[in-house]
């Protein structure tokens, strides 16, 4: 709640204090210049180390020293695991705040009856999650408002919460009327949740042969004004693409002057990847082994236990690595000044969450079905192809639609990799009841029992008479007269989501002078389990790339001494366009998920956790100077080079 509107005291620029209905958009500005708030203006901390150091002002009165909580996770003998290296690195690396950059701003209309009830409309990845958090701050019963969900002009993670939506609710009730509350993009910039700056020590142990004995890290992440930064995540990610006896990580949440971070595709897990892919390419360079070779060898596979204790089920790590090592990408030559290649790997957990699916069949063979998962990113075709696989059907005779928070189960948030994976489980367990029920209506004409009748291409049939037989559509049309309407339906809430790995492949060219990056070629290589849609899932890996390439190059907060964002517009927070990226080039690897029906897991995510490891690795090949830090902008380029020439 404290996130729609400051209570007592405002942590951040951009922090709402106070909110204004009005007839028109100009006449609710000009009301909100007239309102005259007294601040007293407090020292701010805007990086997670200075939040950090000693004598740094408190934000919260009950979390001493801005350090929120601290997660520890430990795997094997840690000073064993050293004591076996030959070569033991130590590095600190940083990365800073960075957003989402959905081109839709936050927008919430919402009408509160003079009956109590309440109506919301909105874009977001999840409208049964804005419902219970509306419903509790709010204080009414979660069943006296429905959310009708709209589409939504991208995500990311950061449309998983609410900003808008109480606050529109709490106007209507005292206007009578409804009411529409949108952010400018300034807003959202301010307001709105990015994910996480960092700072994170490494420490990793090798042998002379190449085999990783040992890894360390204290992540140090930037929750911004109140507790909840994804440091949980990336403690669980960065060391998991690989096969490590040894392991601790130690991970601190840490408040400061900026707006709650939130979720951003696979939170967490690029930051932590930056800084241990960036350190691998440095181990093989001393060890002169070659940087895809490494990795292949010291791979996870099936039955590599990872530091949270999760042991893994058939995953795609090595799958991923081969095919890039043998990708003509990888061995065509780079020929030029100042050019060079990088290549990093990724792993991120997917979830899932409870899920439901309703299919009605209409008289003329074509089924509605209806999803509870917000659509971001093609989860209606996805649901519909698993349902029409089910039944032969062709997926156009499939209506796919997302249904509001009163006609359709409660569903989880989509989100995590998990919508193709639950929803379309979901959707299949649906077309498996609506199966079970035509196959005892077809029992029911052919007077023959319901054991001896199959579904085979969308044709139901006895199995040893040739002459009882009907399509799905013929079927259909029979309904009314064999016991009405068919409505198949599921609700599930399943595990086992399946692990992502990816591995990415770029060449890129620097311009020594200006410190200038430019991308030349992207290859992105991605284990889907099973592509449902390929076309979907193609765009989604280069989605993801595009965000970490801009990520890794250019985007940032940049923040003044006060706690002011200087760069709060696309104009001066730079996000990469189709102008600056080549087309990027995708790989579909399939190692079947065995917890799915299809074999599924999620591809949402994981493609933007190789890209800013892969960014430094490739400008070190093309200058030979490591970069740390983040963002690789001209400037920090330049400052790169001076240093290491010792200017």
């Amino acid at each position: 709640s404290s996130n729609c509107l400051a209570r007592g005291k405002v942590f951040y620029k951009g922090h709402a204090v106070a909110a204004v209905a009005a007839d028109t958009v100009h006449a609710a500005e000009e009301a909100m210049s007239l309102i005259e708030v007294e601040y007293e203006i407090l020292p701010a901390v805007t990086d997670v180390e200075s939040a950090m150091a000693e004598g740094a002002p408190q934000l919260h009165d009950n979390i001493p020293g801005n350090v929120a909580s601290h997660t520890e996770l430990e795997l094997g003998d840690l000073e064993k695991g050293f004591a076996e290296a030959d070569l033991v690195m130590e590095k600190v690396y940083r990365t800073n705040t960075v957003h989402q950059g959905y081109i839709e701003p936050h927008s919430a209309t919402a009408w509160w009856t003079p009956q109590g009830k309440i109506t919301i409309w909105g874009s977001s990845q999840g409208h049964f999650p804005v419902r219970d958090l509306t419903a509790s701050v709010l204080g009414v019963d979660e069943s006296d408002i429905k959310v009708i969900p709209l589409e939504i002009g991208g995500g990311f993670g950061g449309k998983t919460t609410i900003y808008l939506e109480p606050v529109a609710a709490a106007l209507s009730k005292k206007t009578g009327a409804p009411v529409k509350v949108s952010m400018s993009r300034t807003d959202v910039l301010e307001a709105s949740g990015p994910t996480s700056g960092s700072m994170m020590k490494l420490k990793m142990g090798v042998t002379n042969e190449g085999k990783i004995t040992a890894g360390q890290i204290e992540l140090n992440f930037e929750a911004g004004g109140f507790p909840g930064s994804p440091v949980g995540g990336a403690a669980q990610c960065l060391f998991s693409p690989y096969d490590i006896a040894n392991l601790r990580v130690d991970g601190y949440d840490v408040v400061d002057n900026k707006p709650k971070s939130t979720a951003y595709r696979a939170p967490g897990a690029p930051i932590g990847a930056f800084a241990v892919e960036s350190m691998i390419d440095e181990i093989c360079e001393k060890l002169s082994i070659d940087r895809l070779e490494f990795r292949i060898m010291n791979a996870a596979k099936e039955g590599t236990r990872r530091v949270n204790g999760v042991v893994n089920p058939p995953i795609g790590a090595i799958e991923t690595q081969e095919a890039a090592k043998n990708h003509d990408h990888w061995s065509s030559p780079l020929e030029g000044a100042n050019r060079g290649r990088g290549v990093a790997t990724g792993f991120w957990m997917n979830g899932a969450g409870a899920a439901c699916a309703t299919a009605n069949v209409n008289f003329n063979g074509t089924v509605n079905l209806t999803i509870g998962s917000v659509d971001v990113g093609g989860t209606r075709p996805g649901a519909a192809m698993q349902f029409a696989e089910v039944l032969g059907i062709p997926v156009e005779s499939v209506n796919p639609q997302v249904g509001d928070t009163d006609t359709i189960g409660w569903t989880s948030m989509t989100g995590g990799s998990g919508a193709a994976f639950k929803t379309g489980w979901a959707s299949y367990e649906a077309a498996q009841d609506v199966k079970r029920q035509m196959i005892d209506r077809a029992a029911m004409i052919w007077e023959r029992p319901a054991e001896e009748i199959e579904l085979v291409d969308g044709v139901f049939r006895h199995v040893s008479d040739n002459e009882l037989s009907m399509t799905f559509a013929e079927l259909a049309g029979e309904a009314s007269g064999t016991g009405g309407p068919i409505v198949g339906s599921a609700n599930l809430n399943p595990s086992g989501a399946g692990s992502a790995f990816a591995t990415h492949i770029v060449d890129v060219e620097v311009d020594p002078d200006t410190g200038k990056v430019e991308v030349l070629r992207y290859t992105a290589v991605q284990d889907a389990g099973k592509a449902i849609h390929p076309s979907y899932v193609e765009g989604q890996i280069q989605g993801g790339a595009a965000q970490g390439i801009g990520w890794a190059l250019n985007e940032e907060y940049y923040m003044a001494a006060d706690g002011q964002m200087m760069n709060s517009s696309l104009l001066d927070y730079r996000m990469p366009t189709s102008l600056d990226l080549p087309m990027i080039d995708t790989v579909i690897v399939e190692v079947a998920n065995p917890m799915h029906p299809y074999g599924v897991r999620g591809v949402g995510e994981v493609s933007i956790v190789p890209p800013l490891a892969a960014m430094a690795n490739a400008i070190y090949d093309a200058i030979g100077v490591r970069m740390d830090t983040l963002p690789m902008n001209p400037a920090s380029v330049r400052a790169a080079i001076a240093s290491n020439n010792g200017d």
